[in-house]
Parts: C-alpha cells; structure tokens; sequence
C-alpha cells in the first residue's frame, strides 16, 4: 500500500442540507469521476450522513472504474455542513470508512478553499442553509452558520419558513392575502392541518424547496413574495457587510440562492462582490490535499 502521504487519488466532498457532491481526481488533478448523494448535515445523524457520501463516492468510483479495494490509496476531503468544531470533524472522520486519510471542515470552510484556491478570501453560503466565512493568515472565522431552528438568516430554507407563516397569517385574515400564500396552502393539501403536518416533520431542505416558488411569485411581483424576497436579500446584505468590517478584501457569493438571490441585493453590495474562482467540492480536494485545514482534524492510514 502507498503511504498516506503520496495517495492515487483525492476525493472531494461539498455536504449540505440537500444533497453532497462528491469529485475524483487523480494525483495529477485529472478528473476520474464525480457523484451524487443525499442530505450531509451531521447534524442528521453520521450513519445517515456517510451512507449519503458513500453513494455519491461509489458513483464516482464507478466512473473510474475503482472499487472499495481503492480506498486506501485515496485521500478524503469533507466539507459539510454542521461540522463546528475540531471535535465534530474528528468524530465525523472517526465514523468513516477506511480511506487513506480523511480530512475534515466545515462547508464553509471548503467552500472559502474553492472560492479562492486555497489562498484568503470569505465567503457567504446561502443554500438550504447560509453562513458567512473569513480565512486569513491561515486561521478562519465563521459568521452565522448557527443551524435552522436559531439561524440560517438569507436562506432558501429560512425563505420557506418565512413563507409558510405569512401564509398561515393570511388564512388568520392578520397579514395580506396573495397568489403566493394561497398557492402554498393549496400545494400542501389546501387545509391549514396539512401544513402543521408539513412542518411537524418536515426538515430544512423541505422548507427549501419552497424557495423557487416563492421567487417565481417574487418575479411576478406578488406583494407578500416581494417582501419575503426582499428581506432574504437584506439579510446577505448584513453578512456581507459584516465580513467587510471584518477584515474581507474578496467575498464571494456562493450556494444555490446566491443567483437567483443576486439582482434584489443593494448595489453597494453587489459592488462588494467578486465570482469564485472554483467551487466547494474543488476547496474539499484542497483540504484532502492537506492545504488549509479548518481545524486541523484528519486521520490517516500508512
């Protein structure tokens, strides 16, 4: 077996709340493969979470034509969500499988990596979830990040919670009726009972999936999507501006609502602005690379 300090391989992993991406490249940085699996939040439970990553590692071993018998010879870089501390990487990395090596990070922290390729630079996810992230001189900093139930301000998830309760306002007769809150009713069954079912059991990324509604009535100029919209884009104002006064030179907007969320935010902080260079999964190769390390957890076979 190779040692684990001259791997075959490096496998980069971008977790979220709706799905993790997982990309194979060789020691040459050929790509070899890439894949899709399900929610990586930790916060959902690790045997959950690594049978997603599994599956989307398995998809791009597939390509590759590697198996399992692979692993050894391949270097793991995880970035995901949830992970806040060295403790919840390295209880993350101490469930995996036996790869070579496993690095581990926040979402964040890898997204930065990509963003920026590996050198400093912050940047403001907002997906399912949002969280801001500075890295500078080698030590990072978090902004927000703080889960659903506190947080996730300017969020595709915290956007569809935001809608569910002016609908049910609307119902109430306490806040305006419109296209959108009477659509989101309607697609949830049409009673108010179906949607406290909904929400009893429904997760971040259900209330993501929301999102696009709301932003296709925010386009049509629905008055109660407009403000919804409007507030979400007020929201990443704030975080952008708070990484600013922090010290942030470059910001990236990245994430599934970073496009769409784009036009309504104020041009004084689109001007604040820059395009990433690469993409999270490419910043999780980088930690699989050993560079950047958010906090330094790891653990390796040789």
């Amino acid at each position: 077996m190779l040692q684990a300090n001259k791997p075959l391989y490096y496998i980069g992993i971008d977790g979220g709340g709706t799905k993790c991406r997982a990309r194979l490249r060789n020691r040459a940085g050929q790509l070899l493969g890439e894949g899709l699996g399900g929610p990586s939040n930790i916060r959902l439970g690790l045997g959950e979470v690594w049978h997603n990553i599994m599956m989307s590692v398995d998809e791009a071993l597939s390509v590759a034509g590697l198996t399992h018998a692979d692993l050894e010879d391949i270097h793991l870089g995880l970035g995901l969500a949830g992970i806040t501390s060295s403790t919840s990487a390295q209880v993350t990395i101490d469930s995996g499988p036996g790869f070579g090596a496993i690095y581990a990070s926040s979402d964040a922290h890898a997204a930065c990596l990509g963003a920026f390729s590996g050198d400093d630079g912050a940047i403001l996810i907002t997906g399912t979830g949002s969280a801001g992230y500075i890295f500078a001189d080698g030590v990072g900093q978090s902004i927000g990040g703080w889960g659903f139930e506190v947080g996730d301000d300017g969020s595709a998830a915290g956007l569809g919670r935001s809608a569910l309760r002016a609908a049910l306002r609307s119902h109430d007769q306490i806040a305006p009726v419109s296209d959108m809150t009477r659509e989101i009713i309607a697609e949830l069954g049409g009673q108010t009972a179906d949607v406290i079912a909904f929400v009893t059991t429904a997760t971040p990324s259900d209330f993501g999936a929301i999102a696009p509604m709301i932003m296709r009535h925010a386009m049509n100029r629905d008055a109660v999507a407009l403000q919804l919209v409007q507030n979400v884009a007020d929201e990443v104002g704030r975080y952008i501006a708070r990484l600013r006064d922090i010290g942030a030179v470059r910001i990236a907007l990245v994430g599934g609502l970073a496009d769409p969320i784009l036009p309504w935010l104020n041009p004084a902080v689109r001007c604040l602005l820059t395009a990433p260079e690469q993409d999270a999964v490419e910043g999780a190769i980088l930690l699989a690379q050993g560079l950047g390390s958010g906090f330094n957890s790891m653990s390796e076979s040789v």
